[in-house]
């Protein structure tokens, strides 16, 4: 079950935080980072087995927190520009990762979006929770085109996840990036509106 938190204030300034994103399914919110994250946060974006495919290194303590606190002043719907927010346990209200949306730059109908769950959070349908709940806001919500998704080719564990919601691969990058002192490849998913629809008309 996904829940759409929407706020129906209208004044100006009261519009903008409407782009505040809050989702929440059954056991997660979806919002935006906050400073009271900061520790969790930064335990497994330090950790360099959470690092290995992402397009982040290491971060120190200081670096962690100077990232919550500029993703804190964004808000969804700006082209080109990533957004990061926070994955809360409903239940122990803490942190358990991070998830990201960029619309395109010159086609705000198309998204990109990105996917972080801490290890100790890691195989118990989180992450597929997550993006399924991203995906149903881009496309139910926000009448997006097409979603996409970037990961590298060695990274298994995610490959598995965007096909398990629906995702199909339609690019393989060889070599094409120069990440952490080597050559990398990716792949490349994606899925349509009239795709999701399909898929959720069937359950």
């Amino acid at each position: 079950m996904y829940i759409f938190v929407k706020n129906n204030k209208t004044t100006e300034q009261q519009i903008t935080a409407m782009e505040k994103l809050n989702l929440q399914t059954t056991r997660l919110k979806i919002r935006h980072l906050k400073q009271a994250d900061l520790t969790n946060f930064h335990a497994y974006r330090s950790n360099p087995e959470v690092t290995k495919y992402q397009g982040f290194d290491v971060m120190t303590r200081q670096q962690a927190l100077e990232f919550i606190k500029d993703n804190a002043t964004k808000h969804f719907g700006k082209a080109g520009e990533w957004v990061q927010y926070g994955i809360e346990n409903l239940e122990t209200k803490q942190l358990i990762g991070d998830c990201a949306i960029k619309l395109d730059q010159y086609n705000t109908k198309i998204a990109e979006i990105g996917i972080t769950i801490s290890p100790l959070n890691q195989k118990k349908g989180y992450a597929k929770e997550t993006v399924l709940s991203i995906v149903t806001f881009l496309f139910e919500q926000k009448e997006i085109h097409r979603v996409v998704e970037i990961v590298d080719a060695a990274n298994t564990a995610s490959i598995n996840l965007l096909k398990s919601t629906g995702f199909r691969q339609e690019g393989h990058f060889i070599e094409n990036i120069f990440f952490k002192g080597k050559w990398g490849s990716e792949l490349q998913f994606a899925m349509l509106k009239r795709e999701w629809n399909n898929k959720t008309n069937k359950q």
